[in-house]
């Protein structure tokens, strides 16, 4: 967990006038200044994010609906699968359901760009300026020709936490969690892990 997710989740601005009030709130008398009532309000909400985040187990927070594709699925329908989806990425997986791999956005600007495009506007530059533009070789290339493998996987008792340091880790933004056998039951996003540091997870 960094210290941006804490922070997004951390109240904006709190006024002096907040504080004030809910110091009145409060029956008897509070020898404290506004100031160190934010500061120990704070420090203690970052505290309590952090314990939460290294409770929550990714089976807590994980996507199960998720789409995924086939060693074998054309190109055009992977594209299709992912913008349909509006992910940046999905598994692939063998016909019992294991992950064999990852397919990403990355993958599919790099094999359409000649390995030279980060973006998909560059993969539309370079092909309106004759250069480079694989899109229709692309088109008979199946998810196993491009796909990231070994897929990086995580297990369902996996912490937030210990997900959240992967991400940071591997440059990645969403990861497929598998049972013990490595098939797949669920993913788990950047977004599933600021969500739970915010609201402290949820099955």
């Amino acid at each position: 967990m960094t210290d941006r997710n804490i922070e997004a989740c951390e109240p904006v601005d709190i006024s002096d006038e907040d504080i004030y009030e809910a110091m009145k709130d409060i029956s008897g008398y509070l020898d404290i200044t506004p100031g160190d009532f934010k500061e120990v309000y704070l420090k203690a909400y970052r505290h309590a994010v952090l314990r939460l985040t290294r409770s929550v187990r990714v089976i807590e927070v994980m996507t199960r609906d998720v789409a995924a594709v086939f060693g074998d699925t054309p190109l055009k329908d992977v594209a299709s699968i992912m913008a349909a989806n509006n992910v940046s990425g999905v598994p692939v997986i063998d016909v019992e359901g294991k992950v064999i791999g990852v397919v990403s956005e990355k993958d599919l600007l790099s094999v359409m760009g000649g390995g030279s495009a980060k973006t998909f506007m560059e993969v539309i530059a370079q092909c309106l300026k004759g250069r480079s533009c694989l899109a229709v070789p692309v088109i008979e290339k199946v998810a196993g020709d491009i796909m990231s493998s070994p897929a990086v996987t995580v297990k369902k008792e996996t912490t937030v936490m210990e997900v959240a340091g992967l991400f940071t880790q591997r440059g990645i933004n969403r990861v497929p969690v598998v049972d013990a056998n490595g098939r797949m039951v669920g993913i788990v996003s950047r977004g599933d892990i600021v969500r739970s540091s915010c609201f402290g997870g949820g099955a």
